[in-house]
């Protein structure tokens, strides 16, 4: 079950996020079950700065191991292109690959495999 907590004033497809975990989910043969909070973007500052000491608003952040969150600014989503649910769809399915391990930030090898993997996950509907 993917609970979802929609603390932010947007209104959210919670059936697109719902589905773009469940694609990603499957396809990397994992059973997590992960939480996914919307919030606004002074509260994924806050996240931001006091998990990864960025003082900026950011689309997505994952906290893995015990916890498998995804926190999602739906402010900072809309900021990535034109069409909001094809890049909701993409933070979840990024946010979910983080979860899973892959990390596009130390390694240049695991973010070519990670985009990769988000691409085609993207063109499942």
């Amino acid at each position: 079950m993917i609970k979802i907590v929609n603390l932010s004033s947007e209104e959210i497809n919670e059936d697109l996020i719902r589905r773009a975990v469940k694609i990603t989910l499957k396809e990397e043969e994992s059973k997590m079950s992960p939480s996914i909070a919307i919030v606004d973007s002074e509260e994924i500052k806050k996240l931001n700065f006091q998990y990864r000491k960025l003082d900026k608003p950011t689309d997505v952040l994952s906290f893995g191991e015990d916890i498998n969150e995804i926190v999602i600014c739906p402010e900072e989503v809309k900021k990535n292109g034109n069409d909001f649910n094809k890049e909701l769809k993409k933070v979840v399915i990024h946010g979910t690959l983080h979860l899973l391990g892959y990390d596009h930030e130390t390694n240049e090898n695991e973010a070519k495999e990670m985009l990769n993997k988000q691409n085609k996950y993207l063109k499942i509907n």
